[in-house]
């Protein structure tokens, strides 16, 4: 009996390529993706890594993503390594032109390090988002197509536009409180399976009767 995909698969269906899950197609020690958050791209699901630019080990930062997560294609995770001085004259990176100017390399404690960046679950990223350095996105959230996220946006709000906005929360309160202590997506495969009708229903109340 399948209680549903194998999260150890690169393709959950394999009449879809278009889908992964991400955890099984990356190779970088620096990126951490939970349990079953799938890249949705008919261009290359499994190149996600693509994706996650100027990602450089020797600055530590990680991308951290949760499980149960569903990213559109277009996403774009733009990390540290892409800051450049800004409390100098000139951001410019005299330093990686080369020919002498290396003597202007700047040290880690020169760059605006923002730290992780963390996905929470159970999040939907619409299509061609980016997503700035050391943005948290809270559990249950969604972002809106075309986004650009430059501040943590929480749990189980929707959230869109450039610069990225709060637009609404999705469920009130107790809901939203509810819903972060029960963590559905650390459940057992079997408890998912059996709860699908509650977790996929409209009737919102029927989850804490679980």
């Amino acid at each position: 009996m399948h209680y549903g995909p194998n999260p150890n698969a690169i393709y959950p269906n394999e009449a879809i390529k278009s889908i992964c899950f991400i955890k099984n197609v990356v190779t970088r020690s620096n990126i951490i993706v939970g349990d079953y958050t799938y890249y949705d791209d008919i261009n290359g699901a499994e190149k996600f890594e693509e994706h996650v630019t100027h990602h450089y080990e020797f600055i530590g930062d990680k991308l951290i993503i949760g499980k149960f997560c569903a990213i559109a294609k277009g996403i774009e995770f733009v990390m540290n390594g892409a800051n450049h001085r800004i409390h100098s004259v000139t951001t410019y990176p005299f330093n990686i032109m080369g020919n002498g100017w290396e003597k202007s390399t700047p040290t880690l404690e020169d760059l605006p390090l923002k730290g992780d960046t963390v996905i929470g679950n159970d999040v939907w990223i619409g299509q061609n988002v980016t997503v700035m350095p050391g943005v948290h996105i809270g559990d249950g959230a969604i972002i809106a197509a075309n986004s650009v996220v430059a501040k943590d946006v929480p749990p189980y709000h929707i959230a869109g536009g450039n610069p990225c906005k709060i637009i609404k929360k999705r469920f009130d309160d107790e809901l939203i409180d509810h819903l972060l202590t029960i963590k559905w997506w650390d459940w057992p495969a079997r408890k998912i399976f059996d709860n699908l009708d509650t977790l996929c229903s409209g009737e919102l109340t029927k989850i804490k009767e679980i």
